[in-house]
């Protein structure tokens, strides 16, 4: 979150709005109805669950797609975005629906709406107010030099844990609080937070490898021993239909071509985001349908991780191809949009 620029993303906002504010919530509808088609014996509810769960882009897995020049910026920096976004708009929808699946809290029953409530105020009011002072004293302790840019990582890095761990102490939720802080930290405090992007990116790609494999160790191996036809067909729906027409959709009226239109439909990979959604509502969610719900999970990440690492690097040669092509005038996909902070600076520069 603290790398996104709010200026730059108001700036070139069409693209971002379109993803997360129409694909998205039409990605849920449609795959909580594709749930209900699929499978004989589950609720609205719990298909509506499943649906947000998968929601979430995971832009880890399609590394190689954000990487290749050949990509057009605007294309890349909008998955890009899309992704480090729709986790926090996806949360909301994972939590309502959940809490009407009986979620449960320190093992007793809670009101759904009152639980909603306090994780989607308090979440985001405690994550704005640790970014905001922890960011101002990590500034005012680097312009007095009293602290290493090393440890200004650190420090930054650490203002998630806080943020996370005061929104649970008041009744919040952690993971909105903490993209809340870094959102915050990043666009009051452009100066220092280069640091934490510096310290993180070795760390992060640890840890998310690390995830996987104990996804793969822990998780996977039960979701396998109950898949059925119906799930592997839910998991290619998902990852197919439920995200590619709402995409195309969206885009209605952008005058983005189809080849682009279909690259930013299949590049939706699911991953971390989902397996965290997961795990947090199973671990309250007292009902029989939670070992159905995590092997639907599991197995649509099995078969993200597979179709969209293998195609990754060959279907961004073959887009690039084209994008090259086509020039700038009759290719709206080719201009030159940059969502981060970097725009910002460089428009500074040019003034």
């Amino acid at each position: 979150a603290s790398r996104i620029s709010l200026k730059s993303l108001y700036r070139h906002r069409s693209v971002p709005i379109r993803l997360l504010g129409l694909s998205l919530p039409a990605t849920i509808g449609l795959g909580a109805l594709v749930g209900l088609a699929v499978f004989e014996e589950i609720s609205w509810v719990e298909a509506a669950v499943i649906a947000a769960i998968l929601a979430p882009t995971d832009a880890a897995l399609g590394a190689s797609v954000l990487a290749d020049k050949t990509v057009p910026l605007s294309v890349r920096q909008s998955l890009n975005v899309e992704s480090g976004l729709n986790d926090g708009v996806s949360l909301p929808a994972v939590l309502f629906f959940a809490c009407f699946l009986n979620l449960t809290h320190q093992s007793g029953e809670v009101n759904w709406l009152l639980f909603a409530t306090l994780q989607l105020t308090l979440g985001p009011l405690a994550g704005l107010l640790v970014g905001w002072i922890g960011g101002r004293l990590i500034g005012a302790a680097a312009a007095n030099g009293w602290i290493t840019e090393t440890f200004q990582g650190v420090a930054a890095m650490a203002l998630a844990v806080i943020a996370f761990a005061a929104a649970e102490m008041v009744g919040g939720n952690g993971f909105i609080a903490a993209f809340a802080c870094g959102l915050v930290y990043g666009n009051l405090h452009v100066g220092y937070s280069h640091f934490l992007h510096e310290f993180t990116e070795t760390e992060s790609e640890v840890l998310s490898h690390l995830t996987f494999f104990l996804f793969g160790l822990v998780v996977l191996p039960g979701a396998l021993a109950n898949v059925t036809p119906e799930v592997v067909l839910y998991g290619f729906l998902s990852l197919t239909v439920v995200r590619m027409a709402p995409v195309a959709l969206s885009m209605i009226g952008s005058g983005f071509h189809w080849p682009t239109l279909g690259f930013l439909g299949w590049f939706g990979p699911r991953g971390l985001a989902s397996l965290l959604f997961a795990l947090l509502i199973l671990e309250d969610l007292s009902v029989e349908s939670a070992e159905r719900i995590e092997t639907i999970v599991a197995i649509t990440v099995l078969m993200s991780i597979l179709l969209h690492g293998l195609t990754a690097a060959p279907l961004s040669r073959r887009y690039g191809a084209w994008a090259s092509r086509c020039t700038t005038d009759k290719c709206p996909e080719n201009r030159s949009v940059d969502f981060s902070h970097a725009s910002d600076t460089k428009a500074q520069s040019a003034t």
